[in-house]
């Protein structure tokens, strides 16, 4: 508990300047609308506290975060659809966010969780960690605003590769493409993250801010315009047998058959 309030679902711990707010929803940390909207009040909370220079974005459990629970797929079209428009709206005030933010990524970060991790500036990651954007493997297109983020990190080519195919990568695969930026020891990985905050947090704030806005100039417009056009393809996508499959497969855990309808 830190005299920044209580959040939901979220541990915030004080490092000097730098914020470390912890995913509490072991062991996989699957988020909903709830979650994003909490976390997006924290990193809020946070900005408008000048004590506070940098935050280290960590997960408590297996995974640093699995994504959105699709559930089986079924329920109100219309109630779904606004769901994760309102969601994205609300991962829209993530990347609104004026001061740094280091993710430790101490287990798998797929779908909309490595939308999630790449909110951050950096991402510090273990041997355990994996990357992947398996949204077409579920029958579904990508969402999060990764159609943004993921180019901007590794290369247009590169996150092509990751949609389409929904490889999952290892640690050093992430560290050799970027998309990972230090691979530490699982039992290094939360302090060696807030170290990186803290040498952010060591410079100049107004000056690290102003770098940091210049560097990431209009991002949060950009999520704000590429989500609502996910929001209208993960849409009409899952209307389609092939995402059924799609949820159904991995459920299951076995490969899907899609058949284009």
């Amino acid at each position: 508990m830190t005299d920044l309030g209580d959040f939901p679902d979220l541990g915030l711990e004080i490092h000097g300047h730098v914020v470390s707010v912890e995913l509490r929803r072991p062991p996989h940390n699957f988020f909903d609308i709830d979650v994003v909207r909490t976390l997006a009040d924290a990193f809020e909370a946070i900005d408008r506290d000048d004590r506070y220079r940098a935050i280290v974005l960590c997960a408590q459990g297996k995974s640093f975060c699995a994504g959105a629970n699709f559930g089986d797929g079924s329920g109100d079209r219309l109630m779904r659809d606004r769901r994760t428009r309102d969601l994205y709206r609300e991962a829209v005030r993530l990347f609104s966010c004026r001061k740094p933010v280091v993710a430790a990524v101490n287990g798998p970060a797929v779908g909309g969780g490595l939308g999630l991790a790449l909110v951050a500036d950096f991402r510090v990651a273990c041997p355990e960690a994996r990357f992947a954007a398996n949204f077409t493997r579920l029958g579904i297109h990508p969402g999060f605003g990764l159609t943004v983020t993921l180019p901007r990190v590794i290369g247009q080519q590169r996150a092509a590769m990751m949609f389409y195919t929904s490889r999952r990568l290892k640690a050093e695969e992430a560290l050799d493409i970027g998309l990972a930026d230090m691979v530490v020891p699982l039992d290094r990985l939360r302090a060696t993250a807030i170290e990186l905050a803290a040498e952010i947090a060591s410079n100049a704030p107004l000056a690290v801010e102003s770098t940091r806005a210049t560097m990431r100039m209009d991002l949060a417009r950009q999520i704000a315009e590429r989500t609502d056009h996910e929001s209208d393809e993960q849409a009409q996508l899952r209307e389609t047998e092939d995402f059924a499959e799609g949820i159904k497969a991995t459920a299951e855990r076995r490969v899907p058959a899609f058949h284009r309808r």
